[in-house]
């Protein structure tokens, strides 16, 4: 049954929401004694003056608009002042280097930039950008010299205020024009090969993504959202797109650093996030337990045993019994209720999304009353297809189809998805879009997985990243790096090695919190990181996990060597995504030594 989208436009849902509940909590930011809320016509106010400013630059219809700035509360209103002028946002990961940042906006053809500060403004300094007119900053002074003119963005807000006195119906006029077929985004790819794409995503699309979370059980307006999420990425920007039709009260701040910190602080209902963050604090959790020792270890391996047995019942099922139901719940007031308090003590629903969540992880939390709504989605589809309904969770998959979403399996086993939150093609590359698509219209994933009786997705693999040994037999290294991470509670990144390779082999980065932990109390307490990854003990402790892990794999699956690197993965060095997944190449690039060094002199059979 076709899903019904009330809206023409993300102005249009915008402006609605704010007609709706215009006195109730929209988006808040930190302040200095706690979160500082706007009501939602407190930010229609900011947008629409942000708009006319905008259409006073000269922004029309589809003119796209360049956001390049950590998510924030200013990214919001920039992106709805974009929106209301009938423009559409291109976005810019405040990591992305100079030159990367230049092509986009360059490919784009955005005729502004909202730049956080100087420093980012600065990535653009010298570039031959002949549509760019104006750098607006969110922060800081505008340069004189700049060749470029900027303003800040009190200065394009006081210019629209001025413009909406003297036509305060220009926003719903320009709003009114906007259908569901006209761009609003323009999303580049994180490009794992070559240049980033820019992705053509429509107005129809994301208000069926609002209108589609509320339908599956995520979204509910007496929610409390902690938005982190990088807004540059669609995960982010189609969450932006629940609150707004939901009207559910959302709190950004993109500070990872102090996301567990402000947890207890803000105390969200829901929260979505990669599963990095989940993969730290099921670290920190046990961790934490073994490190304790004594009764304390013992009291929380009994309270998760408890927890899983009873996740396992509803799994399949069955009943939990009366005697279990009792067990859980000395476990949850000894064990449990300690974890829900660290994530602030209110939460119904956590989202997991961007790269695969482990089973095991997953079934951690599900066992400490925190269940993992795991999604799937791709930026070419506006990110939210599948995803775990909250009173429907199946482990190890990543839900149903969202909405009216289309969806089916190809003979290869390739997930191919059609519907309306898939984009219009990839900006002035009419050959990779006619590639991307099947005779019919559908997608083409680049993922392989199946799909169960009820309509479960399950990812088996990406179908690029299947790794073939010289034996001919294949690997999916993402299901492996996985099953790792819940067996060795010290690891932040691994990445399996293999392809064209007589055996695999594993990279292993260790969580700096943890791997400090793990040296208290041994000669290496107190030493730099380096030197204790780079220590015969952590090599012998992770090995131990290799050993364990390797029991659960197939002959050919086995990690035969590992190595332990000197520091995490990073973005900056092309080593992962802004949405924390791993990019092969440039990892196997950057420690080419390191893996050649693990496939000299040894011949292991197969």
């Amino acid at each position: 049954m076709a899903l019904d989208v009330p809206y023409s436009s993300i102005p249009d849902m915008f402006l609605k929401r704010v007609a709706a509940t215009p006195d109730h909590h929209a988006f808040a930011h930190p302040g200095p004694d706690g979160p500082v809320w706007l009501t939602w016509a407190q930010v229609s106010q900011r947008a629409k003056a942000i708009a006319a400013g905008l259409h006073g630059l000269g922004v029309g219809p589809e003119d796209r608009v360049a956001i390049l700035a950590n998510t924030r509360l200013e990214w919001v209103l920039a992106d709805f002042g974009i929106m209301c002028a009938s423009g559409a946002t291109t976005t810019v990961y405040p990591t992305t280097e100079a030159e990367d940042a230049t092509y986009i906006i360059s490919d784009s053809g955005s005729k502004v930039l909202f730049a956080e500060n100087p420093e980012q403004a600065a990535k653009i300094a010298g570039a031959q950008l002949p549509a760019l007119t104006h750098v607006i900053l969110l922060d800081g002074e505008p340069d004189a010299s700049a060749s470029v003119p900027q303003l800040t963005l009190t200065q394009l807000e006081e210019q629209g205020a001025q413009r909406l006195a003297e036509d305060p119906e220009l926003i719903e006029r320009l709003v009114a024009d906007i259908g569901p077929d006209h761009l609003a985004t323009l999303i580049y790819t994180s490009g794992t090969t070559g240049r980033p794409k820019g992705v053509e995503l429509l107005h129809g699309g994301w208000c069926w993504e609002g209108v589609a979370q509320e339908a599956v059980g995520l979204l509910r307006e007496d929610d409390l959202q902690y938005l982190w999420l990088p807004l540059s990425h669609s995960f982010g920007k189609t969450l932006l797109c629940g609150a707004t039709h939901v009207g559910l009260p959302t709190y950004v701040d993109g500070r990872v650093d102090k996301l567990v910190e402000l947890l207890s602080v803000v105390r969200p209902t829901l929260m979505c996030g990669a599963p990095r963050v989940y993969e730290k604090v099921y670290n920190k959790s046990v961790t934490t337990a073994q490190d304790a020792g004594g009764a304390k270890a013992k009291i929380f391996a009994w309270a998760v045993g408890v927890g899983k047995e009873k996740v396992a019942l509803e799994q399949a099922g069955k009943p939990v019994p009366g005697g279990l139901k009792l067990k859980y719940t000395v476990a949850e007031k000894l064990v449990f209720s300690k974890l829900q308090a660290r994530l602030g003590g209110r939460i119904r629903v956590l989202v997991s999304g961007a790269a695969p969540l482990s089973p095991e992880i997953a079934t951690f939390f599900a066992a400490a009353n925190l269940p993992i709504s795991e999604g799937y989605g791709l930026t070419e589809t506006s990110a939210g297809n599948f995803v775990n309904p909250p009173d429907g969770l199946r482990i190890g998959t990543v839900g149903k189809a969202m909405g009216d979403l289309e969806c089916r399996i190809d003979t290869d086993g390739e997930i191919l998805i059609k519907g309306r939150p898939v984009m219009r093609g990839y900006h002035n590359l009419p050959e990779e879009t006619a590639a991307a698509f099947t005779e019919d219209g559908f997608f083409r994933t680049g993922d392989i997985g199946s799909l169960d009786d009820d309509g479960y997705l399950r990812i088996t693999d990406r179908k690029k990243d299947l790794v073939k040994t010289s034996g001919g037999k294949y690997v999916a290294p993402s299901h492996i790096e996985g099953m790792f991470k819940a067996t060795c509670p010290y690891t932040s990144q691994a990445v399996v090695i293999g392809q064209a390779r007589n055996y695999c082999t594993m990279l292993v980065t260790l969580d700096p919190d943890a791997i400090t932990g793990w040296a208290a109390g041994t000669p290496l307490e107190g030493r730099p990181y380096a030197e204790i990854v780079a220590s015969p003990e952590a090599l012998a402790m992770v090995e131990g996990y290799v050993a364990e892990l390797n029991q659960k794999l197939n002959r050919w699956e086995t990690i035969k060597k590992v190595t332990i690197l000197p520091r995490d993965l990073t973005i900056e060095d092309g080593e992962i995504t802004p949405s924390l997944k791993i990019k092969r190449r440039g990892v196997e690039n950057n420690f080419a030594e390191e893996i050649d060094k693990m496939y000299v002199g040894t011949v292991a059979e197969i």
